[in-house]
């Protein structure tokens, strides 16, 4: 079983203006894929963000088929 582990404030992610959980780069990098939502600070380049956004919608649209 994977263990979780703990995000660190200031270190993983921070609260914006609005109280929202800003991922940081350094996170990012480190989970090791994009997502393909469109994160403030993705470190990766617009080829793989592309790619995962499309899978993304791909996924929500036929289901995951």
């Amino acid at each position: 079983m994977r263990e979780s582990k703990k995000l660190k404030e200031g270190e993983d992610y921070y609260l914006n203006e609005q109280g929202l959980m800003v991922l940081t780069a350094e996170y990012l990098a480190r989970r090791g894929y994009c997502c393909g939502s469109g994160c403030r600070h993705c470190p990766y380049p617009k080829e793989v963000f592309e790619a995962a956004r499309a899978k993304k919608r791909a996924d929500w649209l036929w289901g995951g088929l």
